[in-house]
């Protein structure tokens, strides 16, 4: 059971994580503080990370591109297609997790 695929939907002090096997498997399902982010992403092994182009979005990529990661920023627009049911930080996640995937 190796994490693969990220998503993270950043907000002001609580992220929401999603992390998929390479089956597609939901893995972690976890709400992260500003500060416990980077001990969380330093203890995975290099994977894929989306997050939603937002105005820290820049630094927190640079921050898990630091410590080997994929990342990729991806448009609100490009998201939304994916988000099931309502909008919470936790569907978001997975939209994203599922919408960085995608070509």
């Amino acid at each position: 059971m190796e994490i693969t695929t990220v998503g993270i939907d950043l907000a002001k002090s609580i992220f929401q994580v999603h992390a998929v096997d390479a089956a597609g498997h939901v893995v972690v399902r976890k709400a992260l503080r500003r500060a416990q982010v980077v001990p969380f992403f330093a203890k995975l092994p290099r994977c894929l990370v989306g997050i939603e182009a937002c105005g820290t979005s820049h630094h927190w990529a640079w921050e898990l591109t630091k410590l080997g990661h994929e990342v990729r920023l991806m448009p609100p627009a490009y998201v939304k297609p994916y988000v099931k049911r309502g909008k919470t930080d936790a569907n978001d996640a997975a939209a994203i997790c599922e919408a960085v995937t995608r070509p």
